[in-house]
């Protein structure tokens, strides 16, 4: 079925500005950020003359100068309402021709991480720093405040050295949780924490040497340095080596939304998108599950036993129930917080907290997955595409989502690194 386009030409020439830039790229700029299924197409003449007398030539007897410019826009018909009046008023000087024309096919490609995108253009600038000689304290006492979980190490030239993340406060200065939870405990507990920090400095906690992303590197380039590294945040510097910014997985996640069009609307404008991929392509398969009726202790020793952190509580058809994790676990036991803290501590599954306190891991037998399940969570469909899904984990701003069937049945867990490596098989 053939679709209807109308196909805009513009003749101007190099000279042509708006708003202070050259025309055509103001013209290329207000195509692309329409997110539509349009093209536009810039070509350069060899030579050519004007009304008022000017002529354009490589010719060595006439200095080349202001060559002429040919700029084609393809839009559905049904933009062109929107589109025309626009590029009317961007241009001051020139020639358009409007042509309505059935157009045989429309094939497109799809990137999830824009291919134009540098590094500088959507990093976090300025980030916090510390130095070599910060105390290992102040550095965690900045996470637990901040929104971010990780704070370059610089030296007095400005250049990163090493960085800090909740990573290096759990394996080197043996913070028993993660720092979202540390909160969450008695000043005592902190106290002791503060304690062994006070004794470490920077230096010593810090991961060394940092990987880096340089700031006029290409988006996809450092996406695929923090995969390859299984890193969520990179400093990023300039030619000098000096720290001008952090890129973090939520910036990468933000310029998804912004750059990329609506695939959805493509596909329903009969538009052929090559390499859509939707959510059951990429998400996760192995997060464990317990029934509603099995006792937390089981859960627990779960959640131990994968990365994602997560247990899902599902009925006998697979149906969703709800989620446990670990902060899930805090709100639930507040009121024994003195043996959660012994079990994160020992790190055995409850098993040397238990024995310590054989009240505690009664109740953790006794009570059930059902009754300390969050069940206000958020999923997302198997056969949703995959910026669905990175809308609906930025605007919530959550890590991680179970994935249902048309059924409510959980298939699996969305993560952000699954997102991403999805990203990196499109190039």
């Amino acid at each position: 079925m053939p679709l209807p386009y109308t196909i805009v030409k513009i003749y101007t020439d190099e000279d042509s500005r708006h708003e202070g830039k050259p025309v055509y790229q103001a013209i290329s700029r207000f195509i692309q950020g329409l997110k539509i299924s349009a093209r536009c197409m810039v070509t350069r003449g060899i030579a050519g003359c004007y009304e008022n007398g000017e002529i354009a030539t490589f010719g060595i007897e006439v200095l080349s100068y202001n060559m002429p410019l040919e700029i084609t826009v393809i839009i559905p018909s049904r933009e062109k309402d929107k589109v025309i009046p626009v590029l009317e008023e961007m241009t001051e000087d020139g020639i358009m021709i409007v042509e309505e024309k059935d157009v045989c096919w429309h094939k497109s490609r799809k990137h999830l991480i824009p291919r134009q995108v540098k590094v500088k253009d959507i990093m976090t600038s300025s980030p916090t720093t510390v130095t070599l000689g910060t105390s290992a304290s102040k550095a965690m006492n900045i996470l637990m405040s901040a929104r971010f979980h990780g704070i370059p190490v610089v030296d007095e030239a400005g250049r990163p050295v090493g960085m800090i993340t909740q990573g290096d406060l759990i394996r080197r200065a043996k913070v028993p949780v993660r720092v979202g939870l540390l909160a969450d405990f008695a000043a005592h507990h902190l106290k002791s924490v503060e304690d062994t920090l006070n004794k470490l400095t920077a230096s010593g906690l810090m991961s060394t040497p940092p990987v880096t992303a340089q700031e006029d590197g290409l988006l996809s380039d450092a996406v695929e340095t923090m995969l390859k590294n299984k890193l969520k945040r990179l400093p990023v510097v300039d030619k000098d080596g000096k720290l001008t910014g952090i890129l973090s997985r939520l910036d990468v996640f933000k310029t998804i939304l912004e750059k990329n069009p609506d695939w959805q609307s493509f596909r329903q404008s009969n538009i052929t998108v090559a390499n859509i991929k939707t959510v059951r392509e990429i998400m996760r398969g192995d997060t464990p599950v317990v029934a509603p009726d099995a006792p937390i202790w089981d859960a627990i020793q779960l959640i131990d036993t994968t990365d994602i952190k997560r247990v899902a509580v599902v009925d006998k058809t697979g149906k969703l129930l709800g989620l446990i994790s670990d902060s899930v676990l805090m709100t639930a036991f507040s009121a024994h917080k003195a043996n959660l803290w012994d079990y994160f501590m020992s790190k055995l599954a409850f098993t040397e907290a238990g024995h310590k306190h054989k009240e505690f891991l009664d109740i953790l037998r006794a009570r059930t997955a059902r009754e300390v399940m969050r069940t206000d969570i958020i999923p997302v469909n198997e056969d949703s595409l995959i910026d669905d899904a990175i809308r609906l984990m930025v605007s919530k701003k959550l890590k991680r989502i179970p994935v249902l069937d048309a059924n409510g049945i959980f298939k699996g867990m969305l993560t952000r690194d699954s997102i991403l490596r999805a990203g990196q098989t499109e190039k």
